[in-house]
């Protein structure tokens, strides 16, 4: 026996002793279930409220994805000039309003005065809500209009902001007045956001995984480690794929399931992917077209 053979089975043997060891020392920790993910089938988010239905995150979107039946919404949150916490997704207003500026620039009452469906073009090129006053919704304004709904919150402002350094608080000062942690998951794609808003709560809210939380999941999925992966959060909710990579296997999802973390995927706006999601074992679809979704689950339950 040469002397690279003698090297390579060495570095074998250590190798496959240290996977049983590390078996033996470290077993997989489930995470304990939070009742805002207690469902006995898969649910449909409404990203942004529907977005391609309605002006994204107004209260015309929310109203029309609730008359479909959607078990909840997923939004984005920033904090206003004067503190306040709105329900929008990007830095400025210029998207999306007939105004411009940045958000952290302006009071709610200037964000306020602006037609937050300005910019909607609707599925047959049309925009519908130029002539009217569209306002935006505050985050106490929605968890207050929809009791029974499940709302999925994106914490936007970046942490090393001086809105980002508040928002974890004032997020959990919220949610704690109105009483709603059994019905909110909180998350980011900023990790420290996350981890500074549990903090406050104290696990008492389900958390989404962050981007690094799910370079780790799946970094443990892929190698031979993976009972070594501690899961610090609730639920995934990720793409299909990310550049190359395939996070949509039943495998992965499996693996993530045992582990008591459901996975939901966005932004899934066509029957054909979310069919095969829910097939492939995805406990949520979140989506611009909560109409075509409603559809798809109605269908679903009607053969079942």
């Amino acid at each position: 026996m040469g002397k690279k053979t003698k090297i390579a089975l060495a570095i074998a043997a250590a190798s496959a002793a240290a996977w049983a060891g590390s078996k033996a020392i470290s077993k997989p920790q489930q995470r304990e279930g939070k009742q805002a993910l207690q469902f006995d089938r898969p649910i449909i988010l409404a990203h942004r409220g529907g977005a391609l239905l309605a002006p994204e995150h107004t209260m015309l979107a929310f109203e029309k994805a609730a008359q479909l039946g959607v078990d909840g919404f997923e939004i984005d949150i920033r904090l206003t000039k004067d503190e306040e916490i709105i329900v929008f997704h990007d830095d400025t207003v210029d998207r999306t309003t007939d105004g411009y500026g940045l958000i952290a620039d302006m009071t709610l009452a200037e964000i306020n005065a602006l037609n937050h469906g300005y910019q909607f073009e609707d599925l047959d090129g049309a925009f519908p809500y130029r002539e009217e006053k569209i306002n935006v919704v505050t985050l106490r304004e929605l968890l207050e209009t929809y009791p029974n709904m499940l709302i999925n919150i994106d914490i936007k402002d970046a942490p090393d902001t001086y809105e980002g350094s508040l928002m974890p608080s004032k997020l959990w000062r919220l949610i704690e007045e109105l009483g709603v942690e059994h019905r909110v998951v909180v998350t980011s794609f900023y990790g420290e956001q996350i981890d500074r808003f549990n903090l406050y709560a104290q696990n008492q809210v389900a958390l989404g995984a962050g981007e690094s939380d799910v370079r780790k999941a799946f970094a443990s999925f892929s190698s031979q480690f993976g009972h070594l992966y501690h899961p610090k959060v609730d639920v995934f909710q990720i793409p299909p794929k990310s550049g190359v990579i395939a996070l949509d296997s039943p495998k992965f999802i499996q693996f993530l399931n045992h582990l008591n973390i459901p996975v939901h995927y966005w932004t899934i706006n066509d029957i054909d992917t979310m069919k095969k999601l829910i097939h492939n074992g995805a406990k949520g679809i979140i989506t611009d077209r909560p109409d075509i979704a409603a559809e798809l689950l109605q269908e679903q339950e009607s053969l079942s």
